[in-house]
């Protein structure tokens, strides 16, 4: 699985007029599942997502994770994350999961994000969605698991 993590100080996802997800202060992350993810390596992203250190500390260096700063957090699928952009001018999604296989391990992430002692919001998986955010720093990482 892979994940573009941004610090924000909020952030909301938006489908059909609708918002479906919204959070404070914390981390939005774009999730992309690729064919060969397991449950493992959801769990795997999971922990790292909410223990990876990109919050300011007493210093003002990155020290602190989402649960040490009580942070919240938005979970968006993004499949696109997992396209294929070696050649040509246009992007190649077979390097990504089915989409029965990608939303049975998005829904496991975020079924285990609920069980987190944090708020936990998310995108809705295979809709148009219109996202936004305030980055912090701004910070933004890719990270893999």
């Amino acid at each position: 699985m892979k994940a573009v993590i941004q610090r924000v100080a909020w952030a909301r996802v938006v489908v059909a007029g609708e918002e479906v997800g919204a959070i404070g202060a914390g981390i939005l992350a774009l999730i992309g599942v690729e064919p060969d993810d397991t449950p493992a390596r959801a769990a795997l992203l999971l922990d790292r997502l909410v223990r990876y250190r990109i919050f300011a500390d007493e210093s003002g260096r990155m020290n602190r994770s989402l649960l040490d700063t009580g942070g919240e957090l938005l979970l968006v699928p993004q499949f696109t994350l997992v396209a294929d952009t070696r050649r040509g001018l246009r992007p190649s999604f077979s390097s990504a999961a089915s989409p029965a296989q990608g939303r049975e391990l998005f829904d496991l992430l975020l079924a285990q994000a609920a069980q987190l002692p944090c708020k936990v919001a998310s995108g809705r998986y295979g809709a148009d969605m219109a996202v936004s955010l305030l980055n912090q720093g701004p910070v933004t990482f890719w990270l893999e698991s």
